[in-house]
């Protein structure tokens, strides 16, 4: 087992600025040599031939093709607004030019 000390902890809390009593310093040595353990376990089971990955699975992009549709002109897309001028959307000012 890594064998972290209290005084490593509390050097660490007092560079994070957080304040911890003797009996939060002794558990979070424990606490931290458990995983210090663990990410030293994880690193021996990678050996040289296992490539890194971010991901457990292969990502990939699933995209369609670009292609232009059904569009609308000016006059069919204005229709439907409640109100238009000079060929586009009108809508109340949210600011005060004034």
């Amino acid at each position: 087992m890594a064998e972290i000390t209290r005084e490593e902890v509390a050097h660490l809390a007092r560079l994070a600025h957080i304040e911890m009593n003797d009996e939060e310093l002794t558990r979070m040595a424990g606490e931290l040599a458990v995983i210090v353990d663990a990410v030293k376990s994880v690193s021996e089971a990678a050996g040289d031939d296992v490539p890194a990955t971010s991901h457990p699975l292969p990502l990939r992009n699933v995209l369609r093709q670009d292609v232009v549709g059904h569009t609308l002109n000016q006059e069919q897309a204005l229709s439907g607004a409640p109100d238009a001028e000079d060929g586009r959307f009108k809508v109340p000012a949210i600011l005060d030019e004034g």
